[in-house]
């Protein structure tokens, strides 16, 4: 058979069209599964520990509060508004399959990065794990920007970077607080009209509260030398995957909506 004739062009064209879909479907149902995980109600063990962490956080002094949101701050905005981000560019007409491979590729990568720099600092004890806070961070918004331009966002858009930091939010929160934030980023459209040209107005206590209450149990132990270490790396892997998850199926649950999957 002429492999240039038409009917043998319209397969071609019909099989890619079937294993678009059928990556569609499937996608869409592992991201169903994830809404109705980050959409339950705060467990027993959840309203536990906020009722702890809260305890906690109400004898830190006020100035102290201030002083830990004020550094938070100008640190995520320096990493997320300052310097403009480079990223590969990318082919607008990748199929959805072709993107999430390379996402799931990076997030490796940078999970890796992550485990091997939390080994390090971790190594050092208390003194080093104060170095692997703003390290990681960096770490973690590098890859979320390159997830956003994956998904085919413009990264130098204001809001996308927004969406960037409630993504941080959802990834790094208590249930109760992730169950609010992903109520943004279901109505995206609607919330991002109204978004505030000054990043000031962006809630920095919620943020650095509940990010410094998610990952404080797990990174204490990071500040004893050497098995610090081992901790550092553990844990610094395993909040890179809680982020590149989240991150994908935010962008799906976008993805999703504009193309009317239903």
């Amino acid at each position: 058979m002429n492999i240039d004739s038409p009917h043998v062009k319209k397969s071609g064209v019909h099989y890619l069209i079937e294993a678009m879909e059928l990556y569609e479907r499937k996608m869409a149902d592992e991201l169903k599964q994830w809404q109705k995980k980050i959409s339950r109600r705060p467990s027993l063990t959840n309203r536990i520990t906020r009722s702890l962490q809260q305890r906690v956080n109400k004898v830190i002094p006020e100035k102290v509060h201030q002083a830990i949101t004020t550094a938070i701050k100008q640190m995520v905005r320096a990493v997320l508004f300052g310097a403009k981000h480079t990223t590969a560019t990318i082919d607008q007409e990748m199929s959805l399959q072709k993107r999430e491979q390379t996402i799931i590729e990076r997030i490796e990568f940078y999970k890796k990065t992550a485990a091997a720099e939390g080994g390090l600092t971790g190594l050092g004890g208390i003194l080093l794990a104060f170095a692997d806070f703003p390290l990681l961070l960096g770490i973690k918004i590098k890859l979320l920007f390159e997830i956003a331009s994956l998904y085919g966002r413009d990264i130098n858009d204001f809001r996308e970077r927004v969406y960037i930091l409630y993504i941080f939010q959802l990834a790094f929160s208590s249930q109760h607080n992730r169950r609010e934030v992903y109520k943004q980023l279901e109505n995206w459209e609607e919330v991002s009209s109204k978004i505030p040209d000054d990043i000031h107005e962006f809630d920095w206590r919620l943020f650095q509260q509940e990010y410094r209450d998610y990952i404080d149990l797990a990174k204490m132990a990071q500040m004893l030398p050497v098995v610090g270490a081992v901790v550092g790396l553990v844990v610094n892997y395993r909040l890179l995957n809680q982020l590149g998850n989240t991150a994908m199926n935010a962008y799906r649950m976008r993805w999703k909506q504009e193309k009317h999957l239903g």
